[in-house]
């Protein structure tokens, strides 16, 4: 048993020197005595410390203790009122309280106030507290000559520090977590046990004396990097690959041996401050840089950045992060010349650049113990830093773009999982299990949707592992036992087959109906509601490949009240990687097929699609709004191959300045979109103009999309968008205006991907009201 348990079990559980009044004051509220329950994200986040100090305050006896549902609190004295007040309204900043309720008990007259050992007396309905980016006040220690955690890689408080990556069960105790093998020294069990001191029942307090030990030096590692070599160092939530951002042979070699070949790699630098250097920076990005959740931000890069040109290639922007641990602030100590005090990181930050990528091969999920690393990592990294510290949960960097001064998430995971979103009302136990791309899944618990961590594309034997063990995870520790599972409706993807090893009932909801119950979810929105679903594919209704859809969603089916025009698709999924493919089709449908082979000249395969087209052999369609994409990029000679998913989308996106919109390049007929006017204009332009059409493809797109929903039958004045396609910044901006002249209102996600890594919640929602309206599981 570690010395955390020992030390507040039963009666030798830590109480005040201070003695409450044993009578109240002339005039003060008589004496009474309360039970109060508050449920919400309190365990690991300094809440009991919070709730002694501020009984303190008010002179009052009593106890606090962690249970499996939130914090349970008895107090007794003559100031409960304000008691209340103060909890509610200075609650620590990462805790977040969802309810309170009180209850009069008999007067006890104890002599103080306590804290107690945790209790688990029913199913667990505390949330878990999640990993957060090293505290000011740490970072002064840890910066500091004097201090005894004085570059200590392993510094932490209660308000700081791993979370969700070491939590093993709940309530959230030291025994529950990976610092359970760690005793506290004496020095760190005084402060542990002091309720003036900030590290007052921080569960994974550590020193050098008796904490985590970190497998090399800093300076060592530092020394690494700047020779050249690509380290694995061990972070919160796994390894990240770590080289010189400046250094080209160093990334064209971590690219070569990731097998990651032009998909961007993030960066980290010291602060804001040294960021200003190398990118634009607005004041709501700067923000979300020094978010604790410490998500990588899309900026721009400056043109003279000095970064390796292999960082982001033909991008203009570049994934940026700040310092999230100990030990990658330490690095930048180290460079900076090991300066006293913090005030180097906003005054002269050092100019260094560190890739920091997932440690993996292209794809695969993220590496997060030593001798997994040993083998997964052997011909990748030169060398490997680990710690004796385990990684329990797995889990990459979140990733977000600002759009219009709100986040627009690509990816979510360190720093806000597993922080649920609240749902409107309250749903039957169950499990979504998300897409086959970009895969998250959500647990639901009542009002609370847990949407996992990202887990990546499920067609590979270690996604598809590492799926089960964060789902099992999960589950075990909420103490839930699923009653539904809900799933994609396509019929092949992963999850689906997963679903039916369960045992349970399932319900398959609609690839484009879940991305917008997913919004909807978000939003607090009950259904029916109506919106574009734009993505790269989607099985629909019909059996075909969907995409670009405007859809009108209620309790008992998705009806679809528009769609773009199905795109030919040669090669069928080939297609999606080579963007020229569907370039070609529409030139030969525009009567322009004998340009394909001189265009496509480098491809070996464009002669034998030219006469296939013009033979009339048989080729599959799709109404994809990515595949739009694709096509305008491949028209304008932008992008003819994409080398990783959206390459094609992205690198047009970096041609807009303003969007513009082609008066006649499209037509609306039946419902159907029809760009054909448009792909004769970019087919026109082609590579030479390539900047102006793709500005009049963002805004033509956008436009169009804005009529389609105008000339549907939604009286409804708000749109919800979905999918893939609403994260490109230029489109997404000119959507919104266009739809906003015409007296509607865009709604996004703003808490979770609008990708596929937003799919599970949508499948839940949309699920849990179909159970709710037939009566249960």
């Amino acid at each position: 048993m570690d010395q955390a348990s020992t030390r507040h079990s039963g009666s030798e559980a830590m109480t005040s020197a201070e003695l409450a009044p044993t009578s109240c004051a002339t005039g003060a509220p008589a004496r009474e005595r309360r039970r109060i329950h508050i449920e919400g994200q309190v365990q690991g986040v300094g809440f009991r410390p919070f709730v002694y100090q501020l009984a303190q305050r008010f002179g009052l006896s009593g106890f606090v203790r962690n249970d499996s549902t939130g914090v349970l609190i008895e107090v007794e004295g003559c100031a409960l009122d304000a008691f209340v007040r103060g909890v509610q309204q200075e609650a620590p900043p990462t805790a977040r309280i969802r309810t309170l309720s009180q209850a009069p008990l008999p007067l006890l007259g104890d002599a103080a106030f306590s804290i107690l050992a945790s209790e688990r007396q029913h199913e667990v309905r505390t949330l878990i507290g999640v990993d957060r980016a090293v505290c000011a006040e740490c970072l002064e220690e840890l910066f500091d000559p004097g201090d005894r955690r004085h570059r200590h890689p392993f510094i932490n408080c209660t308000h700081c520090g791993p979370r969700h990556t070491i939590t093993r069960a709940l309530p959230y105790d030291r025994a529950q977590t990976s610092m359970a093998p760690f005793a506290m020294c004496a020095d760190c069990a005084r402060e542990y046990a002091d309720p003036r001191n900030r590290r007052f029942h921080a569960e994974a307090i550590a020193c050098p004396n008796c904490g985590p030990q970190l497998a090399a030096s800093i300076e060592s590692i530092l020394a690494a990097i700047r020779a050249g070599e690509i380290v694995a160092l061990k972070g919160l939530g796994g390894f990240h690959l770590v080289c010189d951002s400046r250094n080209a042979e160093a990334v064209a070699r971590l690219r070569q041996r990731k097998g990651r070949e032009a998909k961007p790699f993030a960066v980290m630098a010291a602060s804001v401050a040294a960021w200003r250097r190398v990118a634009e920076v607005d004041a709501a990005e700067a923000r979300w840089l020094e978010d604790a959740a410490r998500p990588i931000v899309l900026l721009p890069l400056r043109p003279d950045a000095g970064l390796a040109p292999g960082i982001a290639p033909g991008l203009g922007q570049i994934g940026a992060m700040l310092p999230s641990t100990p030990i990658q602030y330490l690095l930048f100590h180290e460079a900076a010349g090991r300066p006293s005090g913090s005030d180097w990181l906003q005054g002269a930050p050092p100019d260094l650049c560190l890739v920091m990528t997932s440690a993996n091969r292209s794809e695969e999920p993220l590496v997060i113990d030593e001798s997994e690393a040993a083998q997964r990592l052997a011909g990748i990294a030169d060398r490997i830093v680990g710690h004796d510290r385990a990684i329990l949960s797995r889990c990459d960097d979140s990733v977000l773009r600002v759009i219009d001064g709100a986040p627009c998430w690509l990816r979510r995971a360190r720093g806000l999982v597993p922080e649920p979103i609240e749902l409107a009302q309250e749903l039957p136990p169950l499990v979504a299990l998300g897409g086959h791309l970009k895969n998250t899944f959500c647990v639901v618990r009542g009002r609370e949707a847990f949407v996992s961590q990202h887990i990546g594309d499920l067609d590979q034997v270690a996604s598809a592992s590492f799926f089960r063990e964060t789902l099992e995870h999960l589950l075990r520790v909420l103490d839930l036992k699923p009653q539904v599972l809900a799933h994609d409706a396509h019929p092949d993807f992963l999850s689906t087959r997963i679903a039916g090893d369960w045992g349970l009932p399932t319900v398959a909801v609609q690839h484009h109906a879940a991305h917008l119950a997913a919004v909807a979810a978000e939003h607090g929105l009950d259904l029916p509601v109506a919106g574009l679903a734009l993505d790269g594919y989607g099985y629909g209704e019909d059996g075909a490949a969907w995409g670009g859809e405007w859809l009108r969603l209620d309790s008992t089916h998705c009806a679809r009240l528009g769609h773009l025009r199905p795109l030919q698709l040669p090669g069928g999924d080939r297609a999606a990687r080579e963007p020229w493919r569907v370039a070609a089709a529409l030139l030969h449908e525009l009567g322009r097929g004998a340009e394909i082979s001189t265009r496509y000249a480098a491809e070996p395969h464009a002669g034998r699609l030219q006469r296939c087209l013009q033979q009339g052999l048989p080729v599959a369609g799709s109404s994809s709004c990515g595949r739009y994409f694709d096509a305008a990029a491949a028209l304008l000679g932008v992008c003819t191959r994409s080398r990783f998913e959206g390459e094609a989308a992205m690198r047009l996106e970096a041609l807009v300045r303003v969007p513009r919109v082609s008066a006649d390049g499209y037509r609306i007929e039946g419902g159907v979109l029809d760009l054909r006017p448009l792909w004769a204009q970019l087919a026109e332009l082609g590579h030479a103009r390539a900047e102006l059409g793709a500005e009049y493809f963002h805004g033509t797109l956008a436009a169009g999309l804005a009529e389609l929903v105008d000339s549907g039958s939604s009286a409804d004045r708000r749109v919800l968008l979905g999918g893939g396609c609403a994260v490109n910044r230029p489109f997404l901006q000119a959507l919104r205006a266009a739809l906003a002249r015409r007296g509607r209102k865009l709604l996004t996600a703003l808490r979770l991907p609008p990708n596929d890594g937003g799919l599970s919640l949508g499948q839940a929602w949309y699920a849990g009201l179909k159970l709710l309206r037939d009566g249960g599981p």
